[in-house]
């Protein structure tokens, strides 16, 4: 068993059966998007949340999800596990000094140490000396040796790409792309999800980390990898940042043209305001992106924005209901929320652009 995951075009996770998800002393829904998601998707996979603070408690107390998930204060106090996931997103990315302790322990527990920090495991020697020491694999999830350009490769006309983009970073792109896989794969279609971002890699086991590839290479990196997916009927394509977003456009437009969609599903949450990050910086209005990124997407494909993802996490259920049919008189398309509403309307929406792609 090797200590360090050979870093490569993709991260591809090994396979996690008994997982404890680190979050101690972040476990609020800024920090512990990472958990929480992983708690909704991979819900029977998860042993506990470790957190010493909250020890006692159940994971649906802390993040309203994970039911009967317990809450602990030391790895001693559930069987033995397979790994352990840093469940947390920093500001930088930095790995939290006051974790050490216990890293070193569930690496002496032979345990498996996942990270998707930009603070890589691998290049920490304590860390490598004692996972050679114990056979355990420190996993850094960012980590890509990825090196080739994009060839504007050709997809076959029955596969049909869907890219999740929105007016700010952490609206729920990851979300929305995998409720819509996962709505038109229970509808009988083979649709696959694209996962580009550390957290949708730990839940799908593989994907490509684009805010860590070189900029030169974010479009052959994502080429790549949807094209692994070219014979299944949808590929589903986590989005990342914003077009609009003055830090993180470049993933953004990388992205976009590495995957060539010929539909976008635009993600934006109610109420926000200010560009995240970057609190003094107004969000450019909705009708804006919209445009920017049908112009963009099809420097390098034809595509169209075919349905709306909102968020509505800030709003009542009456207020959330008002917003998407606004939003759908006022856009002209199909709006929902796909954690309050499901994913159908969204779900319908690719099931026409694929029979009005396939009928020209």
């Amino acid at each position: 068993m090797t200590t360090a995951m050979a870093a490569s075009a993709w991260t591809e996770l090994p396979d996690h059966r008994r997982i404890i998800l680190m979050t101690d002393g972040y476990s609020t829904p800024h920090y512990a998007k990472t958990a929480m998601s992983l708690l909704r998707y991979r819900p029977s996979e998860v042993v506990a949340v470790l957190d010493q603070e909250h020890a006692g408690k159940t994971a649906d107390q802390l993040f309203k999800m994970g039911h009967g998930v317990p809450v602990i204060g030391s790895l001693n106090q559930v069987p033995p596990c397979d790994s352990l996931y840093m469940g947390i997103a920093t500001a930088g990315g930095k790995l939290p000094d006051a974790w050490r302790p216990i890293i070193r322990q569930a690496i002496e527990m032979k345990m498996d140490i996942v990270s998707g920090l930009h603070d890589f495991l691998v290049e920490d020697t304590q860390y490598v000396q004692l996972a050679q020491q114990h056979g355990s694999r420190l996993v850094d999830v960012r980590r890509n040796r990825y090196k080739s350009t994009a060839k504007c490769r050709e997809f076959p006309c029955e596969n049909i790409r869907v890219h999740s983009v929105g007016n700010d970073c952490s609206v729920g792109k990851m979300v929305v792309a995998l409720e819509v896989q996962k709505e038109l794969s229970t509808r009988g279609h083979n649709a696959q999800f694209a996962a580009t971002g550390q957290t949708g890699i730990m839940i799908s086991g593989n994907g490509v980390p684009v805010d860590c590839v070189v900029s030169d290479f974010v479009n052959g990196a994502v080429e790549e990898l949807v094209g692994q997916h070219e014979r299944a009927d949808f590929v589903l394509i986590e989005g990342q940042g914003s077009l609009a977003h003055p830090a993180f456009s470049a993933v953004t437009a990388g992205l976009l043209h590495g995957c060539a969609p010929q539909g976008l599903l635009f993600c934006y949450e109610a109420n926000r305001k200010q560009v995240k990050g970057l609190d003094s910086v107004p969000i450019v209005a909705i009708e804006r992106q919209l445009a920017a990124f049908e112009t963009m997407a099809n420097l390098r494909y034809p595509c169209r924005v075919i349905g709306m993802g909102i968020n509505t996490r800030s709003l009542k259920p009456d207020q959330a209901q008002q917003e998407v049919e606004q939003a759908e008189a006022r856009f002209g398309l199909p709006a929902c929320d796909v954690y309050r509403q499901g994913a159908s309307k969204l779900a319908d929406a690719c099931e026409q652009l694929r029979r009005q792609l396939l009928t020209k």
